[in-house]
């Protein structure tokens, strides 16, 4: 096990960089519209900023502020939201995934409707993406033992 390393530059450099790489996962989720992005994209940018934290100071530091729990809490959640806007098409009289059920409950135009409902799938893609990839990370890092680590 390698001992503790403390560098005040990464350290520093890595808390002015997560907000901003997070605001952009964020921003590349909203943007999956229009231009290539999405809730994959953005997860992975989430999930890379919360990998820079563990490396820039430590596993267990992570561990205190994003537990296990809430880790497959937040897999599930991304899981259900997207499961749970195909049950509600499906609900409404239409295949799974058929957006167009959406306009005659929101009162909105067709497109419309099919622009928030799969914005609402980008999010439960953006956040089970997120916390799918930061456990493989706390996993490859402490060999499945997330109170040992090897950094």
């Amino acid at each position: 096990m390698i001992d503790k390393y403390d560098d005040l530059i990464v350290e520093t450099i890595s808390r002015l960089l997560v907000p901003f790489i997070q605001t952009f996962g964020m921003y590349v989720l909203c943007l999956g519209h229009y231009s290539p992005g999405g809730g994959f994209q953005g997860g992975l940018l989430i999930a890379a900023s919360l990998m820079l934290l563990v490396i820039a100071f430590d596993i267990k530091e992570a561990k205190k502020r994003i537990s296990e729990t809430w880790i497959i809490i937040c897999v599930g959640l991304g899981a259900g939201i997207f499961a749970g806007i195909g049950a509600l098409c499906i609900t409404f009289g239409a295949n799974f995934l058929d957006y167009s059920a959406f306009a005659g409950i929101l009162q909105l135009p067709v497109e419309k409707a099919r622009a928030y409902a799969i914005l609402g799938i980008e999010v439960g893609v953006q956040v089970s993406v997120a916390a799918c990839l930061f456990s493989i990370f706390l996993d490859l890092l402490s060999r499945g033992e997330h109170e040992e680590a090897l950094l």
